[in-house]
């Protein structure tokens, strides 16, 4: 990004970005839509690819072209017109009054090339706001917010976050849409910008509030970790729920089972999993008890509201997420609700003799120690068939001797 030139020219070529939060890229590729036109679909996906390249090029029917005049520099500007001419694939950015597959609006797709075409290939720059730059007559890639009318139509280029089916590969339509909106789906951004004819962006260019890139980065990761959602029409014998996590209710096979193989078993060890959670729940109890404690004006309350903390945000989320999930995803709040176990049974005993203290603290770390030893098969490799391994499996869902339990 650094090697951005901040203002944006006719015959830039550059990637642009829907501005509503967890937008993706402007994308185009050869594959055509089932029904409407059927010509070249026009989506937005949310990961780098090639076929996120557009070059601005001048209106349709336009006799003037500024790239006639290889020194003179035509900078884009509020009010203009332009023609997005996808790079792969050498369709124009199009629309016309046909229905889009989801939406209501009209369908978006990729029409002729730079001589095939009609004035249904241009549109409107409107400058919404600049997030850095107090002019606004220009546009800056990554700080210029703009929505795109279609000429013809009026009506503006959209993507809403709705996801196509199989035949557009689960990626975002992109529509036009008639209605008058300030919708942020309805704006978009330069977001890579590359033209030999122009400089990069002098430093500090491109500072935005921070507090503005923390909401925009974590909506956007939400968005695309929702993205992500299992096939209802297939079995996924390697997801697992949320709530067969802490309890150790499942594993994850993480190579071929074949009795020639060597085989590796991602499970958590049962005690060290096992204590986490109860010390969770142990926490929320003594807590309890502590506020009761202070409507008597006790005051002993507990300091690892951190720690829960940092296992309930790590954790609970998962189940409003719309994405699959497995059992990987419960690490980080894993490390928390390690954690908690110590600082509680340091926090009940902290009055208590020393002698006492490694009472309870001796049998946990042997317990802890025998249960990694008893299963450091499945993390140094199972050889073997997996039938000389029947004591490792303490619970029939884990699923390492049998995979249909």
């Amino acid at each position: 990004m650094t090697s951005n030139p901040l203002e944006v020219a006719y015959g830039s070529n550059v990637t642009i970005r829907n501005a509503g939060y967890g937008g993706g890229l402007l994308h185009s590729h050869v594959h055509t839509y089932p029904e409407g036109s059927e010509q070249q679909q026009i989506t937005c996906y949310h990961h780098k690819d090639e076929n996120n390249h557009w070059t601005i090029r001048p209106p349709r029917q336009d006799t003037f072209d500024p790239l006639d005049s290889p020194d003179l520099i035509h900078f884009l500007k509020d009010g203009d017109l332009v023609r997005l001419v996808h790079i792969p694939t050498g369709r124009n950015l199009h629309s016309h009054r046909i229905d889009a597959p989801i939406s209501p609006g009209w369908e978006v797709s990729g029409y002729g090339n730079d001589t095939i075409g009609d004035i249904q290939d241009n549109w409107k720059v409107e400058v919404v706001h600049d997030m850095v730059h107090k002019n606004k007559d220009r546009v800056h890639s990554l700080t210029t917010r703009f929505r795109l009318r279609h000429q013809t139509l009026g009506c503006l280029l959209t993507a809403d976050n709705t996801v196509l089916p199989d035949w557009g590969f689960k990626q975002a339509e992109v529509f036009c849409d008639p209605r008058e909106t300030g919708d942020s789906y309805a704006m978009w951004n330069v977001e890579q910008h590359w033209n030999d004819r122009l400089p990069p962006a002098p430093p500090n260019a491109y500072r935005a509030p921070f507090w503005r890139n923390f909401i925009d980065l974590n909506v956007a990761m939400w968005t695309a970790n929702n993205a992500l959602i299992p096939d209802v029409d297939k079995v996924d014998l390697l997801a697992s729920s949320p709530l067969e996590w802490p309890m150790v209710t499942v594993g994850l096979r993480m190579c071929g089972w074949g009795d020639k193989e060597v085989k590796y078993y991602l499970l958590g060890n049962p005690i060290v999993w096992w204590l986490s959670i109860s010390a969770i729940f142990t926490f929320c109890l003594t807590t309890g008890i502590y506020m009761v404690r202070m409507q008597r004006s006790i005051i002993d309350m507990t300091q690892g509201r951190t720690l829960f903390l940092g296992w309930f945000l790590h954790y609970i989320p998962f189940f409003i997420m719309g994405r699959v999930t497995y059992l990987h995803h419960y690490f980080p709040a894993l490390y928390f609700s390690i954690l908690m176990v110590p600082f509680l049974i340091d926090h009940f005993t902290q009055r208590k003799s020393q002698r006492v203290q490694w009472a309870v603290f001796a049998p946990i770390y042997a317990a802890v120690i025998i249960t990694f030893i008893h299963f450091a098969p499945i993390s140094f490799g199972l050889e073997g068939p997996i039938t000389n391994y029947m004591h490792l499996e303490w619970r029939k869902s884990w699923g390492i001797i049998h995979e249909e339990a």
